[in-house]
């Protein structure tokens, strides 16, 4: 219409137009966006221009100052439909947490609260680099936030609120300056204070560092990297309510200075929330609370309590039979109430019927200090420990305490197999790794294994933090390491058990560690003034059970070495227990970790020695980058070829090699491999693989050492004269030759008569157990004779340089029955009555499985009082006597003479 409106004003003919004419005068309005518009039947002035009205959203904002740092808490802006948002900042980092509680009546008898914390890849200006470009299912890191979230707020919902409540963290910009959990833990209380949500906060969380010995509040990323301790501290006003520990053996004085100092810290949080509650607050509602009256819970109590008190105090029970035995007690009960039409109490019958045994097992505790098992209060259960229970595997060991029994496993790999990590701040790779697994059977349930699970992840990670602060520095030990913990059996503290169990595993594994790792649980078990809310009597218990972690008020666990504390992670029920006694529970945690120490060091002190075990190896070398490009190959053929030849896995790295290798064997198949197509430092002595290229009157030109060129000189072939060198060797033939100098032109002179000589020395040691492997390292071994001719089976080219190239009076020492070895052996050759030199490949329960050389196996069967200490790799001489069904040769032991 303005368009219309000008173009009557700047062309005159349109005005003197009569009506009729006119768009209007047959009922349209005009053209917009190429369509007819029909207009009212009596037409309107041109209507005013409008413009779209302003917004205003009400903010309300507190500032303070924590450890030098302002602290933004912000609601109104944004997520406002949310039963509770609050907006956290800290510089450029901001957190988003908001809450919501479902609308109906409850009907559950437990609290579902649910916290879903959240890193995307904006909060940092990135695009996820997965294949559909967005986040996936919550990563490790997300699952660990959610559960430093829940595990402050939880015990504050008050009793018999079993309404859905749901938690969203989400971190909305991140500098990577500071790690954002502990600003949401903090955000989702300003949340649940502005909500209509019954909650007993506010509360505050702080994180302690240590840089030099001096206590650092809020710490940076950059300043956590220097500190040897990381505490994440909770509180209400005067209470703890979550601790959680990562250091470098810490002693306790100085861990309880720490928590000392993180309480009045963290209270400085909570005052700013009241405030913000008080200006931008909803009223709590009424909810309605599922609780027990007083005549249920009396008539309940008068059925099962003297029943309950029976088994409980009866310390023959086994976790099952006392679970059965309370069940029978529970059916009963249930069978009286039926008969009664108590309809009611049937539908509290086993919540009454908990709360009677938890005040049973808890009276007994604090009256007379006797535990359900009979134990003292400072008792630990007894330990069973076994080091190296799967003795083919890089590491392993079994830790048993009480009827709690783990498997750990340890297996390392290269620099490559580190886990990468996908979050907004810390590093970006790990090179260690617990993993923790709980299987239904360790409870004597069924169960479906599924994906990640948070207290799997919880558990796996306190342990894993416990042991790293003995792990080797990475220039010292640059491997990867996954240690995997099976839970065989769960009686209580599963995951203190997978650190005493981790560490003996590694250092089963070989890994030089500083000291051993060990964890214990400790418990609580309290007596409340009902007035006043407050503790009035309580009894520490070490080493908690399953039971009594269910029933007592706290698990607190807490690993370390004899030197001080690695790893803490306190879980409570209560709302909030007072900070003195956490710090008097660090002292008989103290005791229970050195006996089981104690016991620990007796199944292995030290780091175990690989050299005389068939297990995987690992080897570091060092190669200039050119070196490498070599070995890899175009496009990494070279490399792939090696590891589908050999079965090992090479990773490269800047001017670094790693190879995991099966065994031993493997390794030097890969090593040798490596020094063909790289080759190594000559060294005048040095003896090398190489192969002859081609042959000349003079001599022949040897490849080797990664393509080098060298010459054998006619005279280096043998001690003998040599008439035709084409009769002693051939083009292709591979040889070990000794680098006895250069040339004045510089080319490399190799002697094959100084490889035998020293050969023929080592065959002089009428002792030497060692005749495969230098026969082997010479191209020369399982060379065998009849014992009633003497004469060599077949005329190879190696066996004539063999004859030929030793020294008259080593062939005599060949020719003695110490060394009955003169061509090499295939299954064709092998006669009844030949003796060989096998090596021990296997060891089964009937007898030895025998390696003949060339791929051959024979079979040895133990005799009845004969010898049966053998050792993979012993050297054997041993006689064919006959063929099993499959044709495999049966062998037998030939006498020394």
């Amino acid at each position: 219409m303005p368009s219309m409106m000008a173009a009557r004003r700047s062309n005159p003919l349109l005005k003197s137009l009569p009506r009729f004419l006119t768009w209007r005068s047959l009922g349209f309005r005009t053209i917009c966006s190429g369509r007819l518009g029909f207009a009212p039947s009596d037409p309107d002035p041109e209507p005013p221009v409008s413009t779209a009205g302003t917004k205003f959203l009400e903010t309300f904002r507190e500032e303070f100052e924590i450890g030098s740092r302002l602290i933004t808490f912000e609601t109104g802006k944004i997520a406002r439909f949310a039963n509770g948002s609050v907006v956290l900042g800290i510089e450029e980092t901001k957190v988003l947490s908001t809450v919501t509680s479902s609308k109906g009546d409850s009907v559950r008898d437990f609290l579902p609260l649910t916290v879903d914390y959240q890193e995307k890849h904006f909060a940092q200006g990135v695009i996820p680099s997965t294949y559909l470009r967005r986040e996936g299912a919550p990563k490790e890191r997300e699952l660990l936030c959610g559960r430093l979230i829940d595990r402050p707020i939880r015990p504050l919902f008050p009793a018999g609120f079993f309404h859905e409540v749901q938690v969203m963290a989400s971190v909305l910009s991140s500098d990577g300056k500071r790690d954002p959990d502990v600003m949401a833990a903090n955000a989702t209380s300003a949340a649940l204070m502005l909500s209509d949500i019954p909650w007993g906060g506010p509360i505050g969380v702080i994180r302690i560092g240590r840089i030099g010995g001096q206590f650092v509040v809020n710490p940076t990323m950059d300043e956590l990297s220097l500190s040897d301790l990381n505490l994440v501290y909770a509180c209400t006003k005067d209470k703890t309510l979550m601790i959680d520990v990562q250091a470098c053996e810490i002693s306790e004085k100085d861990l309880e200075a720490g928590l000392r100092l993180a309480h009045p810290e963290a209270v400085k949080y909570i005052e700013p929330q009241i405030r913000l509650a008080a200006k931008a607050g909803k009223h709590k509602k009424d909810y309605k609370l599922s609780l027990v009256s007083d005549r249920t819970l009396e008539k309940l109590r008068n059925l099962t309590e003297a029943k309950i008190e029976a088994v409980f105090t009866d310390p023959s029970y086994g976790k099952f039979e006392r679970g059965e035995a309370l069940e029978n007690i529970a059916q009963e009960a249930k069978r009286t109430l039926e008969e009664e039409c108590d309809t009611e109490s049937l539908t509290v019958l086993s919540k009454v019927v908990d709360r009677v045994r938890k005040g049973v097992v808890r009276n007994r505790i604090i009256a007379e200090g006797f535990r359900v098992d009979g134990r003292r209060l400072d008792e630990v259960r007894p330990l069973y420990c076994e080091a190296g229970y799967l003795p083919n595997l890089h590491g392993s060991s079994l830790f048993s305490r009480g009827d709690t029994q783990v498997l750990c496993t340890v297996t390392l790999g290269a620099p490559r197999d580190a886990q990468r990590l996908d979050s907004l701040v810390g590093s970006p790779t790990k090179r260690f790794m617990l993993h923790y697994s709980f299987p239904p059977f360790s409870i004597n349930e069924v169960g479906k294994r599924v994906g990640l699970n948070r207290r799997e992840v919880g558990h796996g990670t306190l342990a894993e933090k416990a042991l790293l602060a003995v792990m080797p520095p990475e220039d010292d030990f640059p491997y990867t390491v996954r240690i995997n913990s099976e839970v065989m059996a769960s009686d209580g503290s599963t995951s203190m058990a997978t650190v005493c169990g981790g560490s003996m595993a590694l250092m089963d594994a070989g890994i030089p560690l500083q000291e051993h790792v060990a964890g214990v649980s400790v418990g609580l078990v309290s007596e409340v003034d009902p007035s006043t809310g407050e503790i009035k009597d309580y009894r520490i218990v070490t080493d908690i059970l399953g039971l009594e972690d269910h029933l007592g008020d706290m698990d607190f666990k807490i690993a370390g070495t004899r030197k001080g504390v690695t790893a803490v992670q306190l879980d409570i029920k209560p709302a909030g227990i007072p900070l003195d006694i956490i710090c008097e529970c660090l002292e008989p945690a103290l005791k229970g970790r050195l006996q089981i120490l104690a016991r620990m060091e007796q199944e292995i002190s030290a780091p175990r020695s690989q050299d005389h075990r068939n297990s995987p190896r690992l080897a570091t070398l060092k190669f200039s980058n050119d070196a490498l490009r070599r070995l890899i190959g175009p496009l990494g053929v070279l490399k792939r070829k090696i590891e589908e030849d050999t079965g090992a896995r090479m990773s490269v790295s800047d001017e670094t090699l790693t190879i995991i290798a099966k065994n031993q064997t493997v390794l030097e198949r890969v090593q040798e491999k490596i020094d063909f197509i790289i080759g190594r430092e000559i060294e005048v002595g040095g003896i090398y693989k190489g192969i002859i290229s081609s042959i000349k009157e003079y001599g022949a030109f040897v490849e080797f050492n990664g393509g080098q060129q060298g010459l054998l000189h006619v005279s280096e072939l043998s001690h003998e004269p040599v008439s035709k060198i084409s009769d002693v060797i051939s083009v292709g033939q591979q040889l070990s030759l000794m680098c006895i100098g250069q040339d004045v032109r510089g080319n490399i002179k190799l002697s094959l008569k100084a490889t035998l000589s020293q050969l023929g020395i080592c065959l002089m040691n009428k002792k030497s157990r060692n005749l495969q492997a230098i026969l082997k390292l010479y191209g020369l071994r399982n060379r065998i004779v009849s014992k009633k001719t003497k004469e060599p089976e077949s005329d190879d080219s190696d066996a004539s340089i063999f004859s030929s190239g030793l020294s008259s009076h080593t062939e005599d020492r060949l020719n003695d029955e110490d060394a009955k070895v003169v061509s090499p052996l295939s299954a064709k050759s092998l006669k009844l009555g030949m003796q060989v030199t096998a090596m021990v490949y296997q060891i089964r329960a009937l007898g030895l499985v025998l390696d003949l050389g060339n791929g051959v196996r024979g079979m040895y069967r133990f005799e009845t009082n004969g010898k049966r200490d053998f050792e993979i790799g012993d050297e054997l001489l041993v006689k064919c006597t006959s063929f099993s069904s499959k044709g495999l040769p049966v062998m037998s032991l030939v006498d020394d003479e």
